[in-house]
C-alpha cells in the first residue's frame, strides 16, 4: 500500500533526527532532577504503582506525536493519474493494392497476396491515430473502404481481399493510383499518403499512371511504391485446372522500376522492391517510421491527500499526555 504512496515535501524526514536529541534531552533532565536524602526509608511504601511506572513514559506520547506532525509536514498522497492522448499531426493513408492474377504468384510464401494481407494488417493495427482505406485494383479499380478511423473496418477489408472476377485482369496501375488520389484530395489531415503495391506493368486502364502521379503531387499526396516479386523466375498462375484452382508454371517476373520510381519521386516518396516475405515487412516498417502522427498526451493527476490522519493522531497524542500530566500524574513528583 505504501508504494502508492508519494510524499510532496520529503525533506521535513530530516526532523527525524531531532528526536534522539530529545530523548537524551529528556534522560539528562531526569539527571538534574532534585533529590532528597533521608536516612531510612521504612516509614514510606516503596513498591511503586502501575501509574507511577508508567509515569516516565509520558514523554513518549510526546515523541509520537511528534513523529505523526513530521509526516504530516512531508504530505503524504496517493496520486491516480490518468492520461488520454490526441494526434496533433494526423496522417491519411490509403493502400493501393494490385489483386491481378500475378499476386497468386508462389515467390512470397504461400503467395505475393497473401504475404501482402498479413502485412498489411499489423501496419494498420500499427497505426491507431491515424485513418487507412483501401483502394483495390487490376485493370479497373474501386474503394474497398474508404479513409476511417474505424481500424476494425481496415483489417476485415484487407482480410477479405481475393482475386476473383469482380474487376478485369491486368495492372491499371494509373487507375489505382486515381482512384487513391480521390479518396485524399479532400482531406483536411496534415499529411496525405498512398501506399502503391503492384507486381507488374501497366497494361491496361486509360490514365497514364506519370498523369495520376502529378495529380497526386498537386494535391499534396505523397506516394510510396512497393514492386513485388522476386529477380527471375516465379511460379505464375496460367490456367484453370478441372478442379476449378489455378495450374502454375515458372515465367519471368517483369516489374516496371522505372515508372514506380517516377512516381515516388515525382510525389516526394519512395520506391521499395520487396522480392521475399521478410523484405516486405521490412518495407512496411520503414514507411511507419517515415509517415509518424504527432502524439499530444494529456495527463490528469488526482491527488488524496493523507495528512490529515497523523494531524489528527498527533492532536490526540498531545491531548492525551496534556490530560495525564493535570490528573492523573498531577499530584506525583
Amino acid at each position: 500500500m505504501m508504494k502508492e504512496v508519494s510524499f510532496l515535501n520529503p525533506e521535513f524526514f530530516w526532523l527525524f533526527l531531532l528526536l534522539p536529541a530529545a530523548l537524551a534531552w529528556q534522560f539528562w533532565k531526569r539527571k538534574q532532577s532534585a533529590t532528597l536524602i533521608i536516612s531510612s526509608v521504612r516509614g514510606f511504601k516503596t513498591e511503586k504503582s502501575l501509574a507511577a511506572q508508567l509515569k516516565p513514559y509520558l514523554f513518549v506520547l510526546r515523541l509520537l506525536a511528534l513523529s505523526a506532525l513530521i509526516i504530516a509536514m512531508a504530505r503524504p498522497r496517493k496520486v491516480d493519474i490518468s492520461s488520454q492522448t490526441k494526434s496533433t499531426k494526423g496522417v491519411d493513408i490509403v493502400m493501393a493494392i494490385d489483386v491481378s492474377g500475378s499476386m497468386l504468384a508462389k515467390d512470397l510464401k504461400p503467395n505475393r497476396m497473401e504475404a501482402l494481407k498479413k502485412v498489411a494488417e499489423n501496419f494498420v493495427s500499427g497505426r491507431p491515430n491515424d485513418r487507412i482505406g483501401i483502394v483495390v485494383y487490376a485493370s479497373e479499380a474501386y474503394t474497398k473502404t474508404p479513409v476511417t478511423s474505424d481500424k476494425a473496418i481496415v483489417q476485415d477489408a484487407i482480410r477479405s481481399i481475393k482475386y476473383d472476377n469482380v474487376l478485369q485482369d491486368g495492372t491499371g496501375i494509373g487507375m489505382g493510383l486515381t482512384t487513391a488520389v480521390n479518396r485524399l484530395k479532400d482531406s483536411k489531415a496534415k499529411s496525405k499518403v498512398i501506399i502503391l503495391l503492384t507486381d507488374g506493368v501497366n497494361n491496361a486502364g486509360f490514365i497514364e499512371p506519370e498523369t495520376a502521379s502529378q495529380i497526386a503531387k498537386e494535391y499534396g499526396i505523397k506516394v510510396y511504391t512497393i514492386g513485388i516479386g522476386t529477380n527471375g523466375d516465379a511460379m505464375f498462375p496460367y490456367a484453370y485446372a478441372p478442379n476449378g484452382g489455378f495450374l502454375f508454371r515458372m515465367m519471368p517476373v517483369e516489374i516496371d522500376v522505372a515508372l514506380l520510381k517516377t512516381i515516388a519521386r515525382n510525389t516526394g516518396g519512395k520506391y521499395f522492391r520487396a522480392n521475399n516475405n521478410s523484405k516486405l515487412e521490412a518495407i512496411y516498417n520503414e514507411i511507419n517510421k517515415l509517415e509518424t502522427t504527432e502524439i499530444q498526451e494529456l495527463k490528469f493527476y488526482d491527488y488524496d491527500e493523507k495528512f490529515r490522519p497523523f494531524v489528527w493522531i498527533a492532536g490526540l497524542l498531545l491531548l492525551l499526555e496534556f490530560g495525564l500530566r493535570n490528573t492523573v500524574y498531577r499530584s506525583f513528583i
